[in-house]
């Protein structure tokens, strides 16, 4: 028996935008645009007879915004959305309020020639809409799934190859932690209860690069530790987060005694720049036994390789379970590489961060 597309309803007062969604989501198998609604106050209605199973929403809409509508839906009626977002500062902010509402995932939608930019993105968007309608809603969600180019598919020995464990002479720990769709509420959650002397954290979430900033802001104002968006040859210090640049991969270096974060905009590794395993496998080479990884919600496979070399140098290593990850596809890897020494919920791995480090 044929498997049913996943009915999807796209909410934008564009006109170009929604004639151009619709034909790139409909060229997918998998996929069905069953209506399409010009403002909320239409959404809203097309809802109730349609029932979709996911909705694709512009987050700057007339008559009512995309937030409060947002709002309005997960209270009286939750159900997947994949934000359409616009590359600014404003933009950003508006989507990551999203995402802590309950919105699943985004795209970028291009300042520039609208109809071939998202063109561009079809694989990408097709691939968030899909990963949306089996996500599971919950108080965190998010990421930028894939950058899905059609291109080959870089391991991390595109960026660093892969080589010996040096002998470690200091006892300065780093906790590692990457994450993708879903991911940013999850980090959030993780950070907001670490204490402000815990010791230096390097992240990689797969995120564009206007939207990097804001969110190491964002997370600045809401945690006990200082964060930063990553700046090439930054130290990594005790009571600081250091977020890789949505534009390049981060490792992590010795420079003498002190560690540093190292950026290249070396290829897409697993599809994505910055790319988890990239990041897992310099802390693995550089940190070895004084690092600690963890790995978060995510879509698709990205650092389960770079775990399981983690652990292999002597680092503890953390899935998320599935029950509170919004998709677990990457820890869920992780774990079938056999990388991962624990599997908690989300609200159980600080507390394990902590007693692993003291």
């Amino acid at each position: 028996m044929a498997k049913d597309k996943i009915k999807v309803l796209i909410i934008d007062d564009s006109a170009l935008v929604r004639e151009v969604l619709t034909e790139i989501l409909n060229a997918d198998p998998n996929l069905e645009v069953i209506g399409t609604a010009s403002d909320p106050i239409i959404a809203r209605n097309k809802i109730k007879q349609l029932n979709p199973d996911v909705l694709t929403l512009d987050v700057e809409m007339p008559r009512m915004d995309g937030l409060t509508f947002l709002s309005n839906l997960m209270r009286l009626r939750p159900m997947p959305v994949v934000m359409v977002s616009s590359l600014t500062e404003k933009g950003a902010d508006i989507t990551l309020r999203a995402l802590e509402m309950g919105a699943v995932d985004f795209v970028s939608k291009p300042k520039l020639d609208v109809a071939h930019g998202l063109k561009d993105y079809a694989e990408e968007l097709c691939g968030k809409v899909k990963a949306a309608s089996g996500a599971k809603l919950q108080n965190y969600s998010w990421d930028s799934g894939p950058t899905l180019e059609t291109q080959e598919r870089h391991t991390a020995d595109a960026v660093l190859n892969k080589r010996e464990v040096k002998n470690f002479k200091t006892t300065d720990r780093i906790i590692a932690i990457g994450a993708s769709t879903g991911g940013t509420e999850a980090i959030k959650e993780v950070l907001m209860h670490m204490p402000a002397d815990a010791p230096g954290i390097v992240i990689t979430q797969h995120i564009p690069e206007a939207f990097s900033g804001p969110f190491a802001k964002r997370m600045d104002d809401n945690c006990a530790m200082t964060v930063y968006e990553a700046t090439d040859g930054q130290q990594i210090l005790p009571g600081h987060v250091y977020i890789a640049p949505g534009s390049h991969h981060m490792l992590v270096e010795r420079s003498g005694a002190r560690y540093i974060c190292k950026l290249s905009d070396g290829p897409p590794v697993n599809r994505h720049r910055p790319a988890v395993d990239v990041m897992f496998r310099s802390v693995a080479q550089n940190v070895g036994p004084n690092a600690i990884g963890v790995i978060l919600t995510g879509m698709g496979d990205d650092g389960a390789i770079g775990m399981k070399e983690m652990q292999e140098a002597g680092a503890p290593t953390i899935a998320q379970d599935e029950k509170t990850s919004v998709v677990w596809g990457m820890p869920g890897e992780a774990v079938k590489q056999g990388g991962v020494d624990v599997i908690l919920a989300l609200q159980e791995i600080p507390n394990k961060l902590i007693g692993l480090y003291k």
